[in-house]
């Protein structure tokens, strides 16, 4: 057996391997696409490989191709090799050393990786906030023109029928006119494109095994359950409530030595597209009876600025628990069970 350690860059792939005893076998550099990764298994001849990756953009594609070429690949996440192996002195070859060592001796902390399907439906989800984000900066563009020319919006929706009137009529100086106008043309565009996508949303997910238990919670409707099914993936690989909370980023970080014990900001480890989520079915939710109690003692609490936020996120982590219990037991939202778990 061979143990290979992968440290990826934009324009480089360091490659270190090991054998059995821990001795160097090849160190090189080579470019990390499809035909220096078929040239890197093919010349070294060497079978059966075990090789690890640091978790990053690309990695999935090192994973994929060198796996086709029969190396047993694991995409290791970069936080837990860090804590496994501090170094004083950090270069990518000695990244790649590390990651081989660790290999060698079965201590890879490996993440899941989802599935092409998963991975597919992930990229439907996201890209449709994409968009979303994109449409927000360039309606908040039009506001922050109209304020610097002493114009505050005096409509409801300013990108309606009678507010696309009121900014025809306004008289505005170029080239910030013509900015305006470019905006709501690019808006239109995005509108017409964030509908294509929700169609196509919808209609996938009208078949997905999750999307229809997560709509019976409370704040949650069929676009947020679908990029809520598709962030979790498998549920069965959280084996508790407590796990997918964890992975959800929403706990916070605890710092303790001795009888100290202080807690931080959120860790926010994991997609931040499951919490943003999550976040925005807590706004709806914080009104729904089995919530709305806890939300306003803890929004109470801790007062009109900082309150609110924090009450948020406890719904939404008491969500992500509800979530857990719904498609483990295959039930729907049952108000009595969940609040049961949030006060757990």
């Amino acid at each position: 057996m061979f143990y290979a350690g992968l440290d990826l860059s934009r324009k480089r792939l360091d490659v270190h391997v090991l054998d059995e005893a821990g001795e160097a076998v090849v160190e090189r550099a080579i470019c990390p696409d499809a035909d220096g990764l078929r040239s890197l298994a093919t010349t070294l001849g060497l079978s059966p490989v075990r090789a690890a990756v640091e978790s990053m953009t690309g990695a999935r594609f090192i994973h994929d191709q060198l796996e086709l070429h029969g190396w047993d690949v694991e995409v290791a996440d970069a936080a837990k090799v860090k804590g496994l192996a501090p170094l004083a002195c950090k270069t990518d070859k000695i990244d790649a050393r590390v990651l081989a060592d660790l290999c060698r001796r079965d201590l890879v902390p490996a993440i899941w990786l989802p599935s092409p399907e998963v991975r597919a439906e992930r990229e439907r989800a996201r890209f449709r906030l994409h968009f979303v984000r994109h449409r927000s900066s360039l309606k908040n563009r039009i506001h922050a023109t109209l304020l610097t020319f002493g114009k505050p919006c005096p409509v409801s929706d300013l990108f309606g029928h009678a507010g696309r009137e009121l900014l025809a009529r306004m008289q505005i100086p170029e080239p910030w006119k013509g900015s305006i106008t470019a905006s709501l043309e690019l808006i239109d565009d995005i509108d017409r494109r964030i509908h294509d996508c929700e169609r196509a949303l919808r209609s996938l997910g009208a078949s997905h095994p999750y999307v229809s238990l997560l709509q019976t919670a409370p704040g949650i409707a069929w676009v947020l359950g679908y990029t809520i099914a598709s962030e979790i993936g498998d549920i069965s690989r959280f084996a508790t409530a407590r796990k997918l909370v964890g992975y959800t980023g929403l706990c916070p970080r605890v710092y303790q030595s001795g009888e100290r014990d202080r807690r931080g900001p959120l860790a926010k480890n994991g997609p931040r597209y499951l919490r943003w989520a999550l976040i925005e079915a807590s706004t709806h939710a914080a009104r729904h009876p089995c919530y709305r109690q806890r939300y306003e003692r803890t929004s109470k609490r801790l007062g009109k600025q900082r309150g609110p936020r924090v009450a948020r996120v406890e719904v939404a982590r008491s969500l992500a628990e509800a979530i857990w219990h719904m498609l483990t037991r295959n039930q729907p939202f049952a108000p009595a069970g969940a609040f049961e778990t949030s006060v757990a």
